[in-house]
């Protein structure tokens, strides 16, 4: 392996894990009007956040405990960052986005409950939504990895593996990693092994839905990750999977989302 130079595993993270252009139009054709504040909890980078702003007016939130990640990407006059716990967090929005599985690092349904109802409470008005994703099916507690390549634009080849390391269906724990290589012509340049490391309590579909219930919220649903369509306009929309769209896959990721009333 030449190692000729060094790269950020969270420039790669966003190259090889996130789609905040995706995912901005679906959170907007989930919300169904026009939402102007988003918060992200848990948010790492903050690239939704900086994404959600681009569109005239819109604010965001974004909280971390990370430093490095929160201020990655500097400062933004439309996005206020906290480095705090999530859950310590007033500022109001009228989205609330739980990104990347990141629900799961509340491991105890008291912890979960507990941090929806100060979701809800951060919801400023009656359409207010929140939002966050899951995974599961057959395959949720398989060990193993996923290979993808993602080309870059030096013209070399990222290659990302999630690797879920340990799985422990009767605790519904899971350790999961991510690693990084770097490719130019075959040949490898820089890998990253355990870029990220994650020890997560996988919560499932019902569980979050009960916990949503529980914690106030009086409606929720379930999304696939990507807009259905676009309409006339170039706007996306969705419907429910409850409402016959698809049928979820054997290994699926969805978006769990819950109404402030």
């Amino acid at each position: 392996m030449i190692q000729s130079e060094t790269y950020d595993k969270h420039d790669l993270y966003e190259l090889c894990v996130q789609s905040p252009k995706d995912l901005v139009p679906l959170l907007r054709a989930i919300h169904g009007d026009n939402p102007i504040t988003l918060g992200e909890d848990f948010s790492g980078t903050a690239a939704l956040s900086h994404l959600w702003v681009e569109h005239d007016q819109c604010k965001a939130i974004a909280t971390d405990l990370d430093d490095e990640s929160l201020n990655k990407r500097g400062e933004h006059q439309r996005v206020t960052k906290h480095l705090n716990d999530v859950r310590e967090i007033d500022d109001q929005c009228d989205i609330l986005f739980v990104g990347n599985f990141s629900i799961g690092y509340l491991h105890t349904r008291d912890e979960l409950v507990e941090y929806l109802k100060h979701a809800r409470s951060r919801l400023q008005s009656s359409d207010g939504t929140f939002i966050c994703d899951t995974y599961g099916g057959d395959t949720a507690f398989t060990l193993g990895g996923v290979h993808r390549a993602h080309p870059m634009p030096n013209g070399k080849l990222c290659r990302y593996t999630w690797e879920q390391h340990e799985a422990d269906p009767t605790t519904n724990m899971v350790t999961n990693l991510i690693h990084f290589r770097v490719e130019k012509a075959g040949v490898i340049e820089f890998e990253m092994e355990d870029a990220f490391v994650y020890e997560w309590r996988l919560w499932s579909i019902p569980e979050l839905r009960d916990a949503m219930i529980d914690a106030g919220f009086k409606d929720t649903q379930v999304y696939t990750k990507l807009a259905d369509a676009l309409d006339a306009d170039g706007n996306a929309y969705v419907l429910p999977v409850e409402d016959g769209q698809e049928e979820l896959s054997d290994s699926y990721i969805v978006l769990v989302v819950a109404k402030a009333s």
